[in-house]
């Protein structure tokens, strides 16, 4: 579409200007999309919480203060009173619209409460990021204790799936074609495995992300004694930044951020797998379906994977967040705001998105449908030819070179996928296979239990010795 020069003008570029000058957290509320939004994670990035964690970093550090002998002990106290206010962010952002800063305003709009008598020690040496940097990495720690107790969900509901399906046959494949057999089982106990190394990198982000800074202008703690920052580190429950600069170095921050994307590429890894399960032509797993739902607007007999589908396209908005968060690292000299606007973007946006993906697996799991007959019928389509690599060895072993076992078997093989053949019926009816094994040889080797007879050691080392 094409619009009118007047229409760009007057209407467009206006209302494109209006948004732009907003206060920073009426911005990022509209990356917040409800439909995929838990409200414990949304509360973490509430412009409510985030006033409170500023207001308890200057907080305690007027405490510090004040024990050092620096500021009077009657002004932190005083400071201390307003522990209990609901502060205005109405008014905050009333105050930004005339500073054009988001810390002098909050700081303005304190000293409303406190008195600006006994707030003139607040922010005593310290500077904007000392409060930004340390807020965001609490909010960030929060943050990492939800995700983690989301990833607990979805590993409890992987654990149960995978016990409840170890030894309920089904075919692996590769390539998307039909390879050798597998379980049910082992398919949850690998997904498991997955994520729970994914919750082990994000103890590791979590530990790395828990740093704050209370160190002043370009990080020297020439202003501030560095006791302040780590009394407000540790009422905090994080730990001082060895050397910060005037921000706390990001990449910590690449860090944490690339590991919640390696985290949704492991929701994608089980969406597609049970995409694939519910496609008509396999139809060995399935979304539940709920009762009233709907599959499709014009065709009634659908029961569509939106869920998996989903997840599929929030990983993708999870992932978008890595590569922005590595480029943050290299700021200029001992500080520059260019990492500012997308932290407030990714902050909120990646946590949010990925706390609701792994509910949404999680709920995906605990319902999902298996159907086992499929699962068998599957198995045996191409009537035996699954079974190729155990005559393959079993004629290498009888004393057959490699390249005519492999002659051998493919012949016969290829025939099953022409024409509907049995494969064993083949085998038994080749002079050259004969010669080298027995029917009974070759029977032994369509076997099924064969292939799953190691079934709990695998899950031994997934989930431990019962």
């Amino acid at each position: 579409m094409v619009f009118p020069l007047f229409t760009l003008r007057h209407v467009v570029l206006p209302l494109m200007t209006q948004a732009y000058l907003l206060p920073n957290h009426k911005i990022r509320s509209a990356h917040m999309i409800p439909r995929y939004s838990r409200p414990d994670m949304v509360a973490i990035w509430s412009p409510e919480t985030k006033f409170k964690i500023w207001y308890e970093i200057e907080a305690h550090a007027c405490d510090a203060m004040a024990d050092l002998g620096v500021i009077p002990r009657e002004n932190a106290e005083a400071v201390w009173k307003a522990k209990d206010v609901e502060f205005d962010v109405a008014r905050i952002d009333e105050i930004e619209a005339v500073t054009k800063h988001d810390v002098i305003a909050f700081l303005t709009h304190l000293a409303e409460h406190v008195g600006s008598d006994m707030a003139r020690f607040v922010h005593q040496g310290m500077t904007s990021s000392d409060v930004l940097d340390t807020c965001f990495n609490v909010q960030l720690v929060r943050a990492s204790d939800l995700l983690l107790a989301d990833m607990d969900r979805l590993l409890a509901a992987l654990k149960t799936r995978a016990m409840e399906h170890k030894d309920t046959p089904r075919i692996g494949r590769s390539h998307g074609i039909h390879a050798e057999p597998t379980t049910m089982g082992l398919t949850f106990a690998r997904f498991y495995a997955e994520m729970d190394r994914n919750r082990a990198r994000l103890i590791n982000a979590r530990a790395e992300i828990a740093t704050g800074a209370i160190s002043g202008a370009v990080g020297t703690i020439a202003n501030v004694d560095p006791r302040v920052e780590e009394h407000v580190c540790e009422k905090l429950g994080l730990t001082p930044e060895p050397i910060s600069t005037q921000v706390i170095p990001r990449d910590r921050h690449a860090m944490f951020f690339a590991t919640l994307g390696v985290v949704a590429s492991g929701i994608e890894n089980i969406a597609t797998e049970i995409r694939h399960m519910q496609r008509t032509e396999v139809l060995e797993g399935a979304e539940y379906f709920s009762v009233g739902q709907k599959g499709s607007s014009a065709m009634p007999h659908k029961k569509n994977p939106i869920l998996t589908e989903n997840l599929t396209g929030l990983a993708r908005l999870v992932r978008m967040s890595v590569i922005p968060a590595m480029e943050n690292v290299a700021l200029w000299h001992e500080r520059d705001i260019s990492h500012s606007s997308v932290e407030r973007t990714i902050g909120p946006d990646t946590t949010i998105t990925l706390d609701f993906a792994l509910n949404r697996l999680a709920g995906v799991v605990e319902k999902m449908i298996i159907y086992p007959e499929n699962m068998m019928a599957n198995m045996h389509k191409f009537r035996g030819l699954i079974m190729s690599q155990r005559v393959l060895l079993a004629l290498t072993q009888a004393g057959v070179s490699r390249e005519d076992s492999y002659s051998y078997v493919q012949r016969n093989a290829l025939k099953v996928w022409d024409n509907n053949a049995d494969f064993k019926t083949k085998l038994l009816a080749d002079a050259d296979v004969r010669k080298a094994l027995s029917a009974e040889e070759i029977e032994e080797k369509f076997d099924l239990g064969y292939h799953t007879k190691h079934v709990d050691t695998i899950f031994a080392r997934v989930f431990g010795k019962a």
